[in-house]
């Protein structure tokens, strides 16, 4: 005999539920701007969106569902107040194609990481259709950029006409640490993502410097952008050191526009979830490069990020822009009302 358990939400369950719906109301705003502007000639580019937009929808109200059920308070998000659509297009339509691509890269990582970490059966299948629709999605937007000739692919090497073994382990140690060993292809693979990253971040920045009218804001932003460029530089500079193509670009451009289509606060709630997504993707690097070099870079440019990350937060709390986490009561201070 089969027994079912009702069971609440997870702490777990709650976070990648709350995440989400924030996330996809993000998504909303900015597919809403880019469909408002598309050109009669990107009908392409105009399902792309359209699908993206259906997507977030749907996973928004999935999520009320949920919560709705649980008695769980639903989060504010981001509305159409944090949109405004008769503002000019702040980017060309082909950047609208880079910007799905770049995002459902974020999320197909993230779904595959939450699967792995619920267990109420409702919660895994609304995860496990996530990521089937955003799979969906990303192959998609690869196959309009491959047609558009968009797409960027990571560097060619000659294929090697056998394999190697290690024999000594202090040879394979000191040259593996080395500075000018060549690279590897999972060390080139990390590299070619994190420019791409890296040049998505900056043309977003871009695009926002020339809008945002708060000075605080836009100081945080001009540093995160030289972070960017930062990285770019040194990770082209180490590529082109082995003779590999470094210098990459995604295919887009920022319009003249002075005019935010976007709030603040949107604006700097994604500038700190792609900081976040960063940490990941170095600490990845990281963990899987040993080239002394380029484990020396990752090191200094994670602490970088972080503290960009800190500068953010704060930002954000001085300005009332950041809705508040779900956590546990105050215990402490419960007690002492009490009292």
């Amino acid at each position: 005999m089969n027994v079912t358990h009702e069971v609440g939400l997870s702490s777990t369950e709650i976070a990648w539920l709350w995440l989400t719906y924030i996330n996809e109301s993000l998504s909303i705003c900015f597919t809403k701007h880019f469909l408002h502007h598309i050109e009669r000639n990107r009908e392409d580019v105009k399902m792309l969106l359209e699908k993206t937009q259906a997507l977030s929808e749907k996973h928004i109200e999935d999520i009320r569902n949920i919560f709705s059920k649980e008695n769980f308070p639903i989060p504010m998000g981001f509305t159409e107040n944090d949109v405004d659509l008769s503002a000019p297009p702040l980017f060309f339509d082909l950047f609208s194609v880079s910007y799905v691509y770049g995002m459902s890269r974020i999320a197909l990582v993230t779904y595959g990481k939450i699967i792995s970490n619920v267990a109420r059966k409702d919660i895994r299948m609304f995860f496990s259709k996530c990521l089937e629709s955003t799979t969906e999605l990303y192959n998609t937007a690869i196959e309009l950029m491959l047609e558009k000739g968009i797409y960027d692919r990571p560097p060619m090497i000659p294929y090697p006409n056998h394999i190697e073994f290690v024999h000594k382990k202090d040879t394979f140690i000191s040259k593996w640490f080395e500075e000018k060993r060549p690279l590897n292809v999972i060390e080139i693979s990390d590299m070619f993502f994190n420019i791409e990253r890296n040049y998505f971040g900056l043309i977003l920045l871009t695009g926002f410097i020339q809008v945002v009218k708060d000075e605080k804001v836009k100081q945080h932003l001009i540093k995160g952008k030289q972070l960017a460029q930062k990285q770019i530089e040194f990770l082209n500079k180490t590529f082109m050191k082995d003779d590999l193509l470094g210098n990459i670009m995604v295919n887009s451009e920022v319009s003249t526009s002075t005019t935010s289509p976007f709030s603040d606060k949107l604006i700097m709630f994604l500038i700190s979830t792609l900081n976040t997504q960063g940490i990941a993707y170095i600490g990845h690097a990281l963990a899987t490069s040993m080239r002394l070099d380029l484990v020396q870079e990752y090191s200094k440019t994670i602490l970088e990020i972080l503290a960009y990350g800190k500068d953010g937060v704060d930002l954000m709390i001085e300005n009332a822009w950041l809705e508040e986490v779900p956590h546990t009561p105050d215990r402490k201070g419960l007690s002492s009302i009490g009292t």
